[in-house]
């Protein structure tokens, strides 16, 4: 079976080290285990394709580098039409997965046309995120696309419940919004060893992801002020790189936390394992938010690294951590309630082995991408369910 993946997000690197980007590897992945032939159109490429993926048929999209921002959104719109003609070029395929993205319907538009499945992935409401963390001068435009997309999809993917119900909105949406969240490869992480020890010795607790100002990291760097200062024997890892770096390095600095706190900067995908191993607890800090849509993608990642999470209790994450059996849940409105699950795992090392070893096994047998992939070519019509 042969299928396209459509991705014409400028700011979505397909071979990149973002959780978007890893999104893109792990699908794509999981439908080659499938026996799948995928070809890939992408927007933008990263630094590091991982070397299990640099053999995939890979199409450039193109986009204009323009500064004016209404008339780069004008004619990243009228690339679609170039979009159109490098799928007929590179056709034919049995169906059309594509990663919604603000001014892109071609892949919905191609499958329409020859009447292929059509299978939309929506990971966010993404008009909304535009008005509210950039600019965004076209609305009409933005909806008019968004429109068309859901009517000529087939099947409609949404990351979370809260996602479901922003795309239910839409009267083209309605009768295909299915919920698949987000998985994780948990064979990357099958090696991965953590060992009991006693809490007098050194405990690294590990953050992993962009670092935006909606992932908390400074909630947790002043959670880890207090907790240093019950137990000095610890340590902050923060693997990831973003726009908040550098204000965070800052706050290190001004708490006096430079020797207890290392900031890793961006790691390629294929060396994340080494700094799952030195991590005791792993943290997931979102803070408290309106309208909590996501779907971390960390959080699998920690479960099938066997790490004990704690996390704010927000939206889809009550649904994958159950506090106290695979991980500790905290009220995002009171973040000093993220100290007390700190101290307490610190306090008892059995207990974070016991929840890491239980967060393993829900990942391997709940959360796989293998399961997400089985499913959403099932709902399309491509394979028979599981």
């Amino acid at each position: 079976m042969k299928g396209a993946y459509v991705c014409s997000d400028r700011g979505v690197p397909a071979f990149g080290s973002k959780g978007c980007s890893l999104h893109i590897q792990e699908v794509i992945r999981a439908m080659m285990a499938q026996g799948i032939e995928l070809s890939l159109f992408a927007a933008a490429t990263g630094n590091h394709c991982p070397s299990d993926l640099c053999a995939i048929e890979f199409h450039k999209l193109k986009h204009a580098k323009i500064h004016d921002r209404y008339l780069r959104e004008q004619s990243d719109i009228k690339d679609n039409i170039d979009i159109l003609h490098q799928l007929d070029k590179h056709a034919p395929y049995e169906f059309i997965y594509e990663r919604y993205s603000l001014w892109s319907h071609a892949g919905m538009s191609y499958g329409d046309k020859y009447n292929i499945p059509t299978i939309l992935e929506v990971n966010a409401p993404l008009i909304e995120e535009q008005k509210k963390f950039r600019t965004l001068h076209d609305e009409q435009s933005a909806l008019d696309i968004s429109k068309r997309c859901f009517d000529n999809a087939k099947i409609i993917l949404a990351v979370s419940n809260q996602v479901a119900d922003y795309l239910d909105g839409f009267s083209q949406a309605r009768g295909k919004i299915h919920v698949i969240p987000n998985g994780v490869n948990t064979d990357k992480f099958s090696g991965i060893v953590h060992q009991a020890s006693n809490h007098k010795n050194q405990t690294t607790i590990g953050f992993v992801g962009t670092l935006k100002p909606w992932h908390g990291v400074n909630q947790l760097i002043e959670s880890f002020l207090l907790v240093t200062q019950l137990h000095p024997h610890t340590r902050l890892l923060i693997v990831g790189d973003g726009p908040e770096r550098e204000a965070l390095q800052q706050q290190v600095h001004e708490l006096g936390l430079d020797s207890k706190v290392t900031f890793t900067g961006a790691v390629p995908t294929d060396a994340m394992g080494q700094y799952y191993r030195q991590m005791d607890i792993a943290v997931a800090p979102y803070p408290e938010q309106p309208s909590f849509y996501f779907s971390p993608l960390k959080i699998y990642e920690y479960m099938a690294a066997g790490l004990p999470t704690v996390s704010s209790d927000l939206g889809q994450i009550g649904d994958i951590i159950q506090h106290g059996k695979n991980g500790l849940l905290y009220d995002a409105k009171n973040p000093e309630s993220l100290f007390f699950a700190l101290s307490y795992l610190i306090h008892n090392p059995k207990i974070r082995t016991s929840l890491g070893e239980n967060a393993r096994a829900e990942a391997k047998s709940k959360h796989s991408w293998t399961l997400r992939i089985q499913s959403i070519l099932a709902l399309a019509g491509l394979q028979e369910a599981a």
